[in-house]
């Protein structure tokens, strides 16, 4: 008996613990940070891991990022993705989708604040990226959309990339001219990169 409880301690030693999957890192996006038209190993995403992997933080990015999703389908898929992840980090890149299709801005802040405050809850650090929409969709739908990023970031306390996109050019898109082309992933690595930095200590 003495030798199975040994055997059983050595087994419960070797297997990954909480505390380990903490190093896990969430994105929880839509088709920008899905990789949409392009190879997935070209992608931010993907990028963004080879980047920690060579400056060795030993953070795996775990990317649950699904084309079109919504800040409402994020809000409904956060707590079985913190549950199953158990993420240090979640990097939380949502509602274009929501602002193209002319949802509610306050219905769009009320579903990233909750998936924000979940994300705290567990004890994860947060990063909100932010989004522009095109100009056709007029004031002061613009205004409260762009808005609606830094009041978030400001009433929960969390880390905040205002625009996920910038310096991205006009030629680094694809033929829809919504989605950004492989080549703009390094510089959106780029741009997530210097906003995580902080949260990876």
């Amino acid at each position: 008996m003495p030798i199975l409880k040994t055997i059983s301690l050595v087994v419960a030693l070797w297997l990954p613990c909480p505390a380990y999957a903490a190093k896990n890192i969430l994105i929880l996006g839509d088709s920008l940070s899905a990789g949409y038209g392009i190879a997935t190993e070209k992608s931010w995403p993907n990028l963004l891991q080879k980047e920690l992997d060579q400056s060795r933080s030993k953070f795996n990015i775990v990317n649950a990022s699904i084309s079109g999703e919504t800040a409402l389908g994020g809000r409904q898929r956060i707590a079985n993705a913190l549950k199953q992840h158990r993420p240090g980090i979640v990097i939380l890149e949502l509602g274009v989708n929501d602002g193209l299709r002319g949802f509610s801005t306050t219905d769009i802040e009320t579903h990233l604040g909750e998936i924000i405050a979940q994300a705290k809850h567990s004890g994860a650090k947060v990063l909100l990226v932010g989004m522009k929409l095109p100009p056709n969709y007029g004031e002061p739908y613009l205004s409260n959309f762009q808005n609606l990023f830094s009041r978030l970031a400001k009433k929960y306390g969390v880390a905040l990339l205002p625009f996920l996109l910038e310096h991205v050019t006009d030629e680094q898109f694809l033929a829809d001219n919504l989605h950004p082309s492989a080549a703009a992933q390094p510089q959106i690595m780029r741009n997530v990169m210097k906003k995580l930095k902080p949260l990876l200590h």
